[in-house]
This record gives structure tokens, C-alpha cells and sequence, in this order.
């Protein structure tokens, strides 16, 4: 893998003229994406036609014959070799004592092989019509078939009633079974028996409909006189009585190699073929018992090699389709096992946090602190931002690092004299740059970073800090807090910074391996970001790289769950794709850059194994899978059981609500926007899995990525009292 930390420029508004960096863009990923969608999708369609739609079943499910008017008497009345349906039919009966052994269904890997040992041994030949799906699962049986002197006829791909089906798919049904003999045996053949047929005077027009297509693809129809009932299965004295024929007319013996437990079939055949030759009965091909010439030939080129992709496409399919099933039961379990570690991660927390109200972290910190907004192009909502933080019951100083901005942000704050805030202006540089400034410019030891587009809460600020107390304590992350929830987005983001942020870093306190303090809302140790040499502009998610660090660095990182905080969304899914992607791609580079954690002792060491380990395998690898698995749930509620994969999903899904209602408990908020949840599923879901891929895309191709800024909406408010538990929003009271 590319290393991540060489694929992008510095963070934030980038400064020009670093070189030129090769560009894949968005389209290429989509490209890709779609080819593997499609072609994916098109292997389990197929897959799903071959071997659920129709199948083997036993011969009588066709039920009461239809009427007859088109079948013409010369063949109700005829032998069971029929040609020319097309045009001029006629046919052909066995000759006198002679026997043509026939085999429907196979070949089965259990019952043919027994089956052709008995005929080798009493130096038998006979015609097996097999079905496409099993040759293609057992082509080696066909070329034994075929090596031991047996002819080949075909029994339809799929095994359908082709009666019922529409002429294109009767086609279908024909040719790719032809392929799929072609491909194994290098062998066509001429011979043809519907599934579900039996004597000429069973015919009906529907049926007859049928040979005459047929005929006119080239093929010759074989029906039987004689019917086994083996797939019945009445026991070996049984089908050997309906094997026998009553007299010596030459007779077409319709017999199974497979679709079932065929041992009555082989137990029967060991003593039928002695009886009957003693009786002076011969045994041959169908070909050979009416003097048909050469129903079966070498294929040609072209089809032999179409055959060949054919078996192995479809193959393909067949291992596509077990490993499908693997990783959708791994990535259910997985998925599980994360529910229940958040949820008992989630109530521990709960209780230590109860505890420490009793216990504090020591000595109530109330030490001068500096706030730190770094700022471009923010008017739209940065005075609510420094109000809120003007209105804090800490003492706080509030550094605003204009790095750039077009757009009259820094006039704004200077516009408002509000005490203590400085504005420092900068050309742009990035967003690290600015919080450097800032950090370089601040006079306290504690310091809170904030994005311009986030308020406080009045408490926040005082609450953030406390963990301090603690000597251990590098940084704090606080609770972040969705304010535009309207809509159905707004709602779906809140519902994922209630259960997914917010469950994940109690899970992470414990654990002692939180891998990111989101910049709406942090607290640091002024000298632990010196010693680090500030923060590092080398991916796109600095909060997050600069997180690792200090745990790498020996530092203790909290969760502050009462110190809310509220920023603005993106509004838009083009806007949310942009800051997922930024957030995804520079945790990936993030992650890359301290994977050296993982092999480290101490503090570094829990970073590695369990924060690293955990997003790898929860925030990488799972939302990798889980395009695939929805189509593979979509596969089965087309061809398997709707009903099985319903409940599936309907289980997956009373999970997720499980979780939002404990994690919205926990958070002191309404349960009312969990009503959205089932819509998040389809939509919100699979953008974010999405952004996963792309991510990973981008980061192995080694493109660089840069900055993009989330655009603001203008919709924060200065909260003048603290929010009432249960809330949706914060209180909207005018500063």
C-alpha cells in the first residue's frame, strides 16, 4: 500500500507551486465501481436463473394434459424418435428386442459414476440426456460419458417445463446447454428429451409447439416407451417390474442418474441388463436403435471455446455465491459482535461517569483557558461561534485566526468588540497553519480548539477542561451535537453523531484508545502540542492525526460527554459526500501513518491494537463488504427466500434501533427522529459505504486529494441557556 502521508498536499487552503500531483478523479472511481456493480450483479442474475428458478423436481408436476389438436395422429400414434416436427414429421420406433437405455437429470457426482461402472461391466452402451446445470458443475462425468462409448442428448439447462416457457427462453434453454456440452466434452448432439415428457399420446399442443421449435434448432425429440418411475423410488423390486418390457417390441427405457437418491436405480440395473440379455434382449444407443446416423459430433471451434467460458463463468458464479455467503454471515457477525461491544462499552461508561461525579478527576479546574478558532470564509456563522464562547462560565481567552478569508470574516469579529477576543489575520495557509498561530499565540496551558462553524454551550468550556485535573490527560473530546436536523439528511446525521460518534468514544475511553478529538469541539495540553511540534498538516484529518499522537506520545485521551456542543451539518449529499471523503481519506492517511502503533508498548500500543485494529476492521473493512452484501440480500429475495432474508434484514435493522434508542437515552435526546432510521438503511447507508470505497480507491491509487470546505448555512444560534435534556435543537434566543 501507498504510503497515505505522501498522498495529499498539506491540509486546509493549500498554498500553490508544490510540483504536479497526478490526478484520478471521482469519475475513474465511479467507473470502476460501476464496472464491478454490473458485473457482479450480472453473475448472480445469471447464477440465479441457472440454479433457482427452476431445478429438478419429480416428472409428474406438470399436471392434467392440455388439448391436442395440433399434434398430428402419424406422431401421437408413432414411435418415440420424432424429427421434421417443423415440417414433415415422422418417426421412429427401436428395433425388435432392443433396448435403449436412457438416463435423465445427471450427471451426479454419486450416481452416474455407479451407474456407468454397471453398464462397463455388462459392456452396455446407453444415452444420457443431461441437464447444463450439471454438466457445467461436473463436466468430467460428460467427458467419461462420452470416452465410454455412451451418447449424449440434452435435458434443457435448467430443467424447466419448456412448454411453459416464452420461445426466447425455450432458446436459451437449449443453447446453453449445447454450449455447456461443447465446452466439456468437445461434443454437440442432435438428441433432445423435454423435461417432464413421456409417451407420444401424452403430447398436447402446448408440447407440440415445443418439438416443432425445436426441430427447427436442428434437433431430434426422444421420448420414451417405457418409464422406470424410479424418481418415485417404490423400491428395487418395483422398478425393476416397470423396467421389464411384455413382449419383444424394441423399447426406449426411461430411467434417472440423478435429481435424489438414485440406489434403486443401480440395484435394479444389475440384475435388469443380465435378465434381459439372457432373453435375448440387445442393448444400444437410441441412435443405434433406430438407425440414426451420427446424432452426436465433434464441436467446432467456436462452440467448444464459448462452452469453456461458459463452465468456467459459471463456475465463477458458484464461488461467488459461497463466498458471498461466507461474508455475509461474517459481516452480520461482525456487526453484532460491535452492537454488543458499544452497548456494553456504552453502559460501563455510564456508570464510571456516575462515579465520578461522587470521584472526581481531582481538584476543580478553573485555570484561564484559551479558545482557539481557526476561521476562513466563515460570516455566515462565526458571531454566533465567538458569542457562545464569549458567554462561557469559564474564563476564557478567544483567539480568531482569519487565515485568508474573502469574505469579511475577520471584520465581522472585530466588528463586534466583544471582550476578550483577538483577531489575528494570516494569509492563507491551511487550517493547521492557523491553529499553529493560534496555539503559538495563546498564554494559557489549556487550550480548546473550535471550528467556526460550532457553538458552546455556556457550561461546555468549564466542563471540557475538568479532566484535566487528571496530570495523565493530554486531550479531551467533547459532544458534538448535529443543529440542523430538519429534513430527512439532517435527521440521518443527527441519528449517526447520537449512536455512531458518540457510542464509539465511550467505547474508545474505555479502552483507552481514542483515535480522534473532532475539531468542533477538543481540549489539549498547550505543552504536549508543543512537543509534538504543533499540529501536523500532512493528511486531511488533522484532528485525527493529531490524536494518535499524543496517545503515541504516552497521553491519556477522554471523553467529555457534557461538554455539548453544536455545528452544522452538510445540507446536501453532494456537500456531505465531500466532507465524508475528506474525513475517510484523511483517517485512512492518519491511520497509515501511525500503523507503527501496532507493534508499540504502552499507551502507543492500545492506540494500535484495539483503536487502530477496531476502525480498520469497523470502519474499513466492514463498509467495504457491505455493497456486496446488499446485492447478495437483494439475490435473495429474487431467487432464495424472501421471507428468510426479510427477516434478516428486519432483525439487522431492530438492532440499529436497539442501539439508537439506548444511545439517544444516554444523550439525553428525543427518540422521535429514530422513525427515519428504516429510510437511513437505503439511502444515508449506502453513501457512506460509498465514501469508504472511494476513499480506499483514491488512497491505493496514490492520488492526492485536497481540501474541501464544508459550505455554511448560517443556521447557528447563540444559546443563552443551557439545552433542556430531550430537546431537538438548541434554544434559538437572539444574543
Amino acid at each position: 500500500m501507498t504510503d497515505p502521508t505522501t498522498l495529499t498536499e498539506p491540509t486546509g487552503r493549500r498554498r500553490r507551486g508544490r510540483g504536479r500531483t497526478r490526478q484520478v478523479t471521482p469519475r475513474t472511481h465511479w467507473l470502476l465501481l460501476c464496472v464491478l456493480v454490473v458485473t457482479l450483479s450480472a453473475a448472480l442474475l445469471l447464477q440465479g436463473y441457472t440454479h433457482h428458478m427452476f431445478g429438478i423436481t419429480s416428472d409428474d408436476v406438470t399436471g392434467p394434459r392440455g388439448r391436442a389438436d395440433t399434434v398430428p395422429g402419424q406422431v401421437a400414434r408413432g414411435g418415440p424418435v420424432i424429427a421434421g416436427a417443423a415440417g414433415s414429421p415422422h418417426t421412429a420406433r427401436p428395433k425388435a428386442r432392443t433396448i435403449a437405455l436412457t438416463f435423465d437429470d445427471g450427471p451426479d457426482p454419486v450416481w452416474t459414476p455407479r451407474i456407468l461402472d454397471v453398464l462397463r461391466r455388462n459392456h452396455v452402451h446407453a444415452t444420457f440426456f443431461v441437464v447444463g446445470t450439471q454438466v457445467v458443475a461436473h463436466p468430467e462425468l460428460v467427458r467419461r460419458i462420452v470416452a465410454e462409448g455412451h451418447q449424449i442428448g440434452i435435458h434443457t439447462f435448467t430443467h424447466p417445463d419448456l412448454a411453459r416457457l416464452a420461445p426466447w427462453q425455450r432458446s436459451l434453454e437449449l443453447r446453453e446447454t449445447q454450449l455447456a456440452v461443447a465446452g466439456a466434452a468437445d461434443v454437440t448432439t442432435a438428441l433432445l428429451r423435454p423435461p417432464y415428457s413421456s409417451q407420444n399420446d401424452a403430447l398436447d399442443d402446448a408440447d407440440w409447439s415445443v418439438l416443432k421449435q425445436a426441430d427447427a434448432a436442428g434437433y431430434v425429440t426422444v421420448l420414451s416407451t417405457l418409464d422406470a418411475e424410479d424418481w418415485q423410488r417404490p423400491g428395487t423390486a418395483r422398478v425393476l417390474a416397470n423396467a421389464t418390457p411384455h413382449g419383444t417390441a424394441g423399447q426406449i427405457l426411461l430411467m434417472h442418474d440423478a435429481g435424489g437418491d438414485r440406489s434403486q436405480t443401480v440395484a435394479a440395473l444389475r440384475t435388469l441388463i443380465p435378465r434381459l440379455k439372457a432373453q435375448g434382449f440387445r442393448f444400444s444407443t437410441v441412435g443405434a436403435a433406430v438407425g440414426m446416423a451420427g446424432p452426436v459430433r465433434p464441436a467446432g471451434t467456436g462452440d467448444h471455446l464459448q462452452g469453456i467460458a461458459l463452465i468456467k463463468m459459471l463456475q465463477l458464479g458458484d464461488w461467488t455465491i459461497r463466498l458471498l455467503g461466507v461474508l455475509m454471515y461474517a459481516a452480520g457477525a461482525v456487526s453484532v459482535l460491535r452492537a454488543a461491544i458499544v452497548l456494553v462499552a456504552a453502559r460501563r461508561h455510564r456508570r464510571l461517569r456516575r462515579g465520578r461525579r461522587a470521584r472526581p478527576w481531582g481538584p476543580p479546574v478553573t485555570e484561564r483557558v484559551s479558545v482557539i478558532v481557526p476561521a476562513y470564509n466563515e460570516s455566515a456563522g462565526i458571531e454566533a461561534a465567538v458569542r457562545s464562547l464569549v458567554a462561557s462560565d469559564h474564563p476564557v481567552e478567544i483567539i480568531v485566526v482569519d487565515d485568508g478569508s474573502t469574505d469579511g470574516t475577520a471584520d465581522l469579529v472585530e466588528s463586534l468588540g466583544l471582550p476578550g477576543v483577538r483577531v489575528i489575520r494570516q494569509r492563507n495557509a491551511g487550517k493547521p497553519a492557523a491553529l499553529n498561530t493560534g496555539l503559538a499565540a495563546a498564554t494559557c496551558e489549556l487550550v480548546v480548539m473550535v471550528d467556526g462553524d460550532t457553538v458552546f454551550e455556556p457550561d461546555a468550556v468549564r466542563t471540557i477542561v475538568q479532566p484535566f485535573a487528571d496530570p495523565r490527560t493530554g486531550a479531551v473530546s467533547g459532544n458534538a451535537k448535529v443543529v440542523n436536523r430538519g429534513g430527512l439528511l439532517g435527521r440521518w446525521q443527527h441519528i449517526e453523531y447520537v449512536v455512531g460518534f458518540n457510542l464509539d468514544r465511550r467505547l474508545f475511553d474505555l479502552a483507552e484508545c481514542m483515535p480522534t478529538v473532532p475539531g468542533a469541539v477538543g481540549a489539549f495540553r498547550r505543552r504536549a502540542l508543543l512537543a509534538l511540534g504543533g499540529v501536523s498538516d500532512v493528511t486531511l484529518a488533522e484532528d485525527t492525526d493529531l490524536t494518535m499522537a499524543l496517545c503515541r506520545a504516552g497521553w491519556r485521551v477522554v471523553y467529555e460527554e457534557g461538554a455539548v456542543a453544536w455545528t452544522e451539518a452538510p445540507a446536501s449529499l453532494g456537500a456531505l459526500w465531500r466532507q465524508r471523503y475528506r474525513w475517510c481519506y484523511g483517517t485512512l492517511q492518519a491511520m497509515w501513518k501511525h500503523r507503527g502503533a501496532l507493534v508499540q508498548r504502552g499507551s502507543a500500543g492500545k492506540l494500535g491494537r484495539r483503536g487502530l485494529a477496531y476502525l480498520l476492521l469497523f470502519q474499513v473493512l466492514l463498509p467495504l463488504l457491505a455493497p456486496v452484501v446488499d446485492v447478495f440480500a437483494l439475490y435473495g429475495l429474487v431467487f432464495l427466500d424472501p421471507l428468510r432474508i426479510t427477516a434478516l434484514w428486519l432483525a439487522f435493522l431492530l438492532l440499529q434501533l436497539l442501539m439508537g434508542l439506548y444511545a439517544f437515552r444516554l444523550d439525553g435526546e428525543r427518540p422521535g427522529p429514530l422513525w427515519s432510521l428504516p429510510l437511513q438503511q437505503f439511502v444515508y447507508r449506502q453513501l457512506m459505504y460509498l465514501v469508504v470505497v472511494q476513499s480506499v480507491f483514491t488512497a491505493v491509487s496514490g492520488s492526492r486529494l485536497r481540501w474541501q470546505r464544508m459550505e455554511r448555512y448560517g443556521s447557528l444560534r447563540t444559546p443563552t441557556d443551557a439545552q433542556t435534556p430531550g430537546e431537538d435543537r438548541p434554544p434559538r434566543v437572539p444574543a
